[in-house]
């Protein structure tokens, strides 16, 4: 089930939302299992991108909203969609290309999505176009009075694209209730984050356009959704976007063609040390949130599941040829209309007139403006600059790099 409410951000997670945490990552992983086999039987026509080692990341944040929510996945992103109640075998037809999916067979990848019940904005395989696009679905149910936040996630590789950093400016300065979950798995496709990028914390990328940015270890489901929930409810109250970087490890290759032979062993075995799901059962065992028998009774739940629609998937028919024509453009399909949760009068004149003049605070000089916020005087530049420049000049001390 998918929450519609989880509680306060200072209080600890209750034993359900940890149980429903674990049944939400095993199901991830084991849809993602059943793919790979898929997969290897020539049943998928598409590519497969595994999330194997990343599953606390898409569990943890979505698990952290509400039903009126908004996401917008990418392809490591299954957990997500299970979270927001798509069913495996939505996910199965649809990598199967089968007339039952979500697009009737005309996509064999995650392109799919669902505007009207779960709020769910399908993906743009271009990396880094969501964020500009969630901004605005941001700011629309700002204006429209729906009280939403909504939510997509990029890795790091994605966080060097301009629509990336465009993106963020300008959910910046509109302070849209916005979440940008930054997956850092190490690798964008095959080259590491350190020949990318010269920073070791992505997450210095938001708070250079003044958003509230973290930092947290994306393998600790219980770390990532405390994290996520604080996130939640400062978007809610109006605080301007969140950007929460999760360090993780992308345990397999860029897609099921890539052996990722690049990766070295030593840093592949550090991550497969710290599984996201093993430190789950951990922390259930060790805090006497579940036994035995409650982790079989989830495990066979999820067993069943995806068996039932497994065998949807596979006696699904193929689609009709006389479909590749249809569905091309909208001709009266569907009716595209604002859902107000306000009234109007608050958003149109005369409530909403002002002046057409700006009122600017700080002039941008290096003194102070009159009457304004203290500004950095030339003085204090300089001494800057000074100290900087013998920071650089200073001897590196013995054993350190």
């Amino acid at each position: 089930m998918s929450p519609s409410a989880n509680g306060s951000t200072n209080t600890p997670a209750t034993r359900q939302q940890c149980l429903d945490l674990y049944y939400y990552m095993r199901l991830n992983r084991g849809v993602e299992d059943q793919m790979t086999k898929l997969f290897r039987q020539n049943k998928i026509v598409g590519g497969l991108y595994s999330s194997l080692g990343q599953e606390a990341i898409s569990v943890g944040t979505a698990y952290a909203l509400e039903k009126r929510d908004w996401i917008a996945p990418m392809i490591r992103n299954i957990g997500a969609l299970l979270v927001k109640g798509v069913p495996p075998r939505d996910i199965f037809t649809q990598h199967m290309a089968k007339y039952t999916s979500p697009t009737f067979g005309k996509d064999g990848t995650s392109h799919f999505g669902d505007l009207t019940n779960l709020h769910i904005v399908s993906p743009i395989s271009m990396l880094g176009d969501l964020i500009p696009v969630m901004t605005g679905v941001a700011m629309a149910g700002r204006y429209l009075g729906q009280d939403i936040v909504t939510m997509t996630w990029i890795g790091d590789g994605g966080s060097s694209t301009g629509a990336f950093h465009e993106g963020l400016n300008l959910a910046a300065t509109q302070r849209a209730p916005f979440i940008l979950v930054l997956e850092n798995n190490q690798w964008a496709y095959s080259t590491p984050v350190s020949r990318q990028v010269p920073i070791r914390d992505l997450a210095e990328r938001g708070r250079a356009y003044g958003i509230t940015s973290v930092t947290v270890d994306g393998n600790d489901v219980m770390a990532v959704f405390t994290v996520a929930r604080a996130a939640v409810a400062q978007c809610r109250a109006g605080n301007g976007p969140v950007l929460i970087e999760a360090k993780t490890m992308r345990m397999k290759g860029h897609a099921q063609h890539d052996p990722a032979e690049y990766v070295p062993k030593e840093m592949r075995a550090y991550w497969e040390a710290r599984d996201p799901i093993a430190r789950l059962e951990k922390y259930l065992t060790e805090n006497k949130l579940w036994d035995a028998k409650a982790k079989h009774e989830i495990d066979e739940r999820i067993e069943v599941l995806l068996k039932k629609d497994l065998d949807f998937a596979e006696n699904s028919p193929m689609p009709p040829p006389e479909l590749a024509e249809q569905g091309v453009y909208c001709e009266g399909c569907h009716a595209i209309e604002a859902e107000w949760r306000r009234p109007k009068s608050e958003v149109t004149p005369p409530k909403s007139s002002g002046a057409a003049a700006w009122k600017v605070a700080d002039f941008g000089g290096i003194e102070a403006a009159p009457g304004g916020p203290n500004g950095a005087t030339a003085d204090a530049a300089s001494r800057s600059i000074a100290k900087r420049k013998a920071s650089k000049a200073a001897p590196a001390k013995k054993g350190r790099r």
